[in-house]
């Protein structure tokens, strides 16, 4: 992984003493809050319904074990003990104290951390394929990318003040596992007649605005990357609209130009950038790369590269009795993933428990988790687009031992890509623009699931969970989708079907008028009624809405 060089401490260290000054003057009243929240929000701080919330950077979800037990401490030395793992492949404290804020943030840069961008009107955390250099699908590890783009992204003076927030994804491989196309610039690395290079799409989003991303060029040359990213900001920071936050974002100006008209002013700056040369020369992207080199036993994958594991192999690890009575064989059947070495698999991390809070860790858990990669996974670990955790790398004869020091610490739950596996945002428990609870709702229905043992029935089932039109909790992209709303100062909530934020990807359908929340766990409930009732072999949820449409749905919602 990435490690700081001397300009990237220094750059972090002297943000900590900046911010540490406007905090104090924050504090001594000599500024005041609307001087104060554009410089708080670049840091990371946002002042949400019960106190501060601080927005950690985890650039593209990679974490070694110092960083995740630096995050322990924080979470149990300024907090209350846990913390929120989000859908950008970042951390969230909720309850931070202003005065704590900047000694917090000289924790992180002790150990090559910080919570610059993932705020205000700018280029946000860079985030990536949470499988990414582990993966036998991929073309090649896109973090090299991603990182050369977050340096190039840091503190850049065009795009500090933006009309609006702007999020980045790179992907390797034609499998999406960062919703690549809903993000307002989506990369993904390929592989044309030998050379590498990446497809750009631009103008996608959720919120209450959804819409998915065209492809804008097809073949960008390594070394014209950057320029073409930022020819693409340039389009985007002169015409986009700063007269209505509503109308701000990138999706907005690409939809009302048109995809053809943006791709000609984004060519032509492209073409003037490339006369003045402005490119980082290969040679940096060459020192990025080296940092993110497999460790020696991973770099000669053999002919089963790629290739899941079955319950016939899983039967001859050699599992302890105990383990085997506990579920370890539906836990390494569901929560593994290929790897490109045919004796490691990639093992996820539930942080989605039964009745538990979608992506809360607890200090301890976190300490578990550091642990455990720096015995099982080369020391390294991330933070997936799901709300997750990670090991990439871990040889196959050492899950079982994996599983059980996981299921001991309330980790080990079998439940990826599960209706159980719920993404859900804060909402009304501590966000001030959310309109309905999202995460008891999150609970009520694992648990639900749980106790009915309908889960492993029903299968790959993605649901997600938003308590406002912003979409934290990536509603428009769930096989089932729930948006909460006012109405008429009550919580109700719109059921959606439909969506999908992979390769496949698809904004989901609202099936008609909204429930209130015991209403909604029961709506979600018939429409696994219908799935199962209809669907043929091998259907996912989403392939059988998809073969016979919204129809069948709503006569079992609505009569």
């Amino acid at each position: 992984m990435y490690k700081y060089d001397q300009y990237d401490q220094a750059m972090v260290d002297a943000r900590v003493e900046e911010f540490r000054d406007q905090a104090r003057r924050r504090l001594e009243g000599k500024l005041t809050e609307d001087q104060f929240k554009p410089l708080r929000l670049m840091n990371g701080l946002y002042l949400q319904l019960h106190a501060y919330m601080l927005r950690v950077a985890i650039p593209y979800g990679t974490l070694n074990a110092r960083q995740m037990e630096a995050l322990a401490d924080i979470a149990e030395k300024y907090d209350r003990g846990y913390g929120h793992f989000t859908t950008r492949q970042n951390i969230q404290y909720n309850w931070i104290k202003l005065e704590d804020a900047a000694d917090i943030l000289a924790d992180l840069s002790k150990v090559e951390m910080h919570a610059i961008q993932t705020s205000g009107n700018c280029i946000r955390n860079i985030s990536a394929d949470h499988f990414a250099g582990a993966a036998a699908d991929e073309v090649v590890d896109p973090r090299p990318y991603a990182e050369l783009m977050r340096q190039w992204s840091s503190f850049h003076p065009e795009f500090t003040y933006l009309p609006r927030k702007f999020k980045i994804a790179v992907i390797g491989s034609e499998t999406d596992r960062a919703a690549m196309r809903l993000h307002d610039i989506g990369i993904r690395i390929v592989k044309r007649d030998g050379e590498v290079g990446a497809q750009f799409y631009a103008g996608g989003g959720m919120g209450r605005t959804p819409m998915i991303a065209p492809l804008i060029r097809d073949f960008v040359p390594l070394d014209q990357l950057i320029t073409y990213a930022e020819a693409c900001l340039r389009v985007y920071n002169r015409y986009g609209r700063r007269d209505n936050k509503y109308k701000a974002r990138i999706k907005i100006l690409v939809h009302e130009l048109g995809a053809a008209e943006y791709t000609r002013q984004v060519e032509e700056e492209f073409a003037h950038m490339l006369s003045v040369g402005v490119e980082p020369p290969l040679e940096e992207l060459a020192r990025i790369a080296a940092h993110f080199e497999l460790p020696e036993p991973l770099r000669r994958p053999g002919p089963r590269a790629g290739t899941p594991l079955t319950p016939e192999r899983i039967k001859n690890i050699g599992v302890p009795g105990q383990a085997r009575d506990g579920g370890f064989e539906a836990w390494a059947l569901n929560n593994t993933h290929p790897h490109r070495h045919p004796d490691y698999v990639s093992a996820v991390i539930s942080l989605k428990p039964a009745g538990g809070i979608p992506g809360d860790a607890t200090s301890e858990q976190m300490r578990v988790v550091a642990k455990l990669a720096r015995h099982y996974s080369f020391d390294e670990l991330r933070v997936m687009h799901t709300q997750n955790l990670l090991l990439p790398h871990v040889a196959i004869a050492d899950l079982p031992a994996l599983w059980q020091a996981l299921d001991a610490a309330g980790l080990g739950s079998p439940n990826m890509d599960t209706i159980e596996d719920i993404i859900a945002c804060p909402g009304l428990d501590y966000c001030s623009l959310a309109n309905a609870r999202s995460i008891p709702l999150a609970q009520r229905i694992s648990e639900r699931f749980a106790a009915s043992g309908r889960t492993e029935v029903v299968g790959e089932l993605k649901l997600k969970i938003s308590g406002c039109i912003n979409a934290c909790g990536h509603h428009h992209a769930g096989h089932i989708g729930i948006l909460g709303v006012d109405k008429k100062g009550k919580e109700n909530f719109q059921l959606s079907l439909g969506g999908s934020e992979a390769e496949d990807v698809s904004l989901a359908k609202i099936t008609g008028p909204g429930f209130d929340e015991d209403g909604v766990i029961a709506a979600v409930e018939k429409v696994t009624d219908v799935y199962l009732a209809t669907r043929a072999d091998g259907e996912r949820f989403l392939d059988t809405y998809r073969r016979i449409g919204m129809e069948p749905f709503k006569e079992a919602l609505y009569g």
